[in-house]
């Protein structure tokens, strides 16, 4: 058993994979914290598909360029269509007449349409698109490494050091417009963060089950903690426990890495409502982290000094 571990963390391209899914796991969460709070859980999931038609853009892109790997700009790619779609979504949902459900809707759909249209173009097939879909470790390279590690340390640089002003801004928009916090600068940062959450966590779960990894861990710390703080850190833990856990799976058993990943973080939900009677951990009804989460929004988050 030991000498079968010690052959996968010898395995360059599991030692790519992890390295990536630490990254994934730790960085994901943090911007997933937000968007529980302001109740957009399912924007990672549109952002995911606009991603899908990046991806094809970059193949698009490679090809035109003749590289020798068409998919050498796909991540890029990934990255400009996600941040392009986070910023409709957010302007068509907050000075548009389009409801937030329904652009997500239509970035739902045209960013599958998208993305299978290009990829056509490209002289690649819609089976290109699998790895990227549902996650493949096969497919990293260590250009993904240091691109994933780039937007993993910008997402968490921001996540964690506008703390106090994104925390005032989802509690209460209104609140954080009185104090003179530019709210619709902030409303746009957490959607670009968003798309970079997207486009980090692409080569490991796939864009399709991206949104998991950023808002599941999330609903599991919110089972055990009271704070905003505390659900953020655990959140954390959890998100690279179960990346790390479900990617060393995927080296024993022929088994998709992101499929795994999620359930193994649906399984921790699901083990968080069983214990979290044990602990006393009942939380009063009122919001994502309770009512207590305005008395708290000093003490965790020095909310005067931001």
């Amino acid at each position: 058993m030991i000498e079968t571990f010690t052959a996968m963390l010898a395995s360059p391209l599991m030692q790519r994979g992890l390295l990536i899914a630490v990254l994934v796991g730790v960085s994901a969460p943090v911007i997933g914290t937000y968007l529980v709070q302001r109740r957009l859980a399912l924007l990672g999931d549109g952002i995911g598909h606009v991603a899908l038609t990046g991806v094809a853009m970059g193949w698009l892109a490679g090809s035109a360029a003749g590289l020798t790997a068409h998919d050498a700009l796909a991540v890029p790619g990934a990255v400009v269509a996600a941040v392009v779609g986070a910023v409709l979504i957010e302007v068509m949902r907050t000075r548009g007449r389009t409801s937030g459900d329904v652009a997500l809707a239509l970035l739902f759909y045209g960013g599958i349409a998208g993305g299978v249209l290009l990829i056509g173009l490209a002289g690649g097939t819609s089976a290109n698109l699998t790895g990227y879909l549902f996650g493949s470790i096969a497919t990293v390279t260590t250009l993904d490494v240091w691109l994933t590690a780039g937007l993993a340390a910008v997402v968490l640089g921001v996540g964690l050091g506008l703390r106090p002003a994104l925390f005032s801004l989802c509690h209460d928009e209104e609140f954080a417009l009185a104090t003179g916090l530019p709210v619709r600068a902030l409303n746009i940062l957490v959607a670009v963060m968003a798309a970079l959450t997207v486009s980090v966590s692409m080569r490991v779960v796939g864009v399709l089950l991206v949104s998991a990894v950023m808002i599941v861990p999330v609903a599991v710390a919110q089972l055990l903690t009271r704070s905003f703080a505390g659900t953020m850190g655990t959140a954390m833990a959890v998100g690279a426990a179960v990346c790390v856990t479900g990617l060393s799976i995927t080296y024993f058993q022929p088994l998709s890495p992101g499929a795994m990943i999620v359930v193994l973080a649906i399984g921790c939900y699901v083990l968080a409502l069983l214990v979290r009677p044990l602990l006393g951990r009942v939380r009063p009804h009122g919001g994502p982290h309770g009512a207590e989460g305005a008395h708290h929004a000093e003490d965790d988050l020095q909310l005067r000094g931001a």
